[in-house]
């Protein structure tokens, strides 16, 4: 018999996941300020999503994207000053009991392993209150810092796909990252 797991439950009961340095919470339109903070900085945004050119973009975004379907979509707070720094989303593909994970980080916190904080929590929690057999992640294949977040995760190059998709014109190469189940397990019993 298989385990059905009620996935959307899951994420409604952990709307709030706490970590050393990070409150994990949803997106609320009163964020719009701090996203557009990084949202309309090119460097920030290159390889995440288009740069937002006004804070009616941010706050446009915030409504159609986060909010309208927020399980499994996260503000990323930073509990020293209570400023919403990041967003971080699992999205689930039901049929395959995987999820891909996504994330952007204003560059003002690059480099404190904030991202990798907050990427754990989800993959715990898709792991151990979701039975996902993969999480897996995708980067542009100039972006290797984000590339390092997902090698801190645990994560494997699965992939290389040559010319993925044209963005501002240019052709793009993306790698495939991943984390099974058995990997992070045997990651966890390592560390006990």
């Amino acid at each position: 018999m298989e385990l059905l797991i009620n996935r959307n439950l899951v994420f409604a009961e952990n709307r709030v996941i706490e970590t050393e340095r990070l409150i994990l919470r949803p997106v609320a339109l009163e964020d719009s300020e701090d996203i557009f903070e990084y949202a309309h900085d090119e460097e920030t945004c290159r390889f995440v999503f288009p740069r937002h050119q006004s804070i009616e973009d941010t706050k446009i975004n915030v409504a159609n994207f986060f909010m309208t379907a927020p399980l499994g979509k996260y503000a990323i707070e930073w509990k020293e000053n209570g400023k919403m720094i990041g967003t971080i989303d699992l999205r689930i593909q039901e049929g395959d009991d995987t999820g891909e994970l996504g994330y952007a980080l204003n560059k003002k916190y690059w480099g404190k392993g904030i991202m990798p904080e907050a990427g754990k929590a989800l993959i715990d929690l898709g792991f151990e209150k979701m039975g996902l057999v993969r999480i897996f992640a995708y980067y542009n294949i100039k972006n290797s810092k984000s590339g390092r977040v997902m090698d801190k995760l645990g994560m494997r190059e699965e992939a290389v796909i040559p010319d993925a998709k044209r963005e501002k014109g240019e052709l793009i190469s993306m790698v495939l990252k991943g984390i099974t189940q058995k990997m992070w397990l045997e990651s966890k019993q390592k560390t006990s």
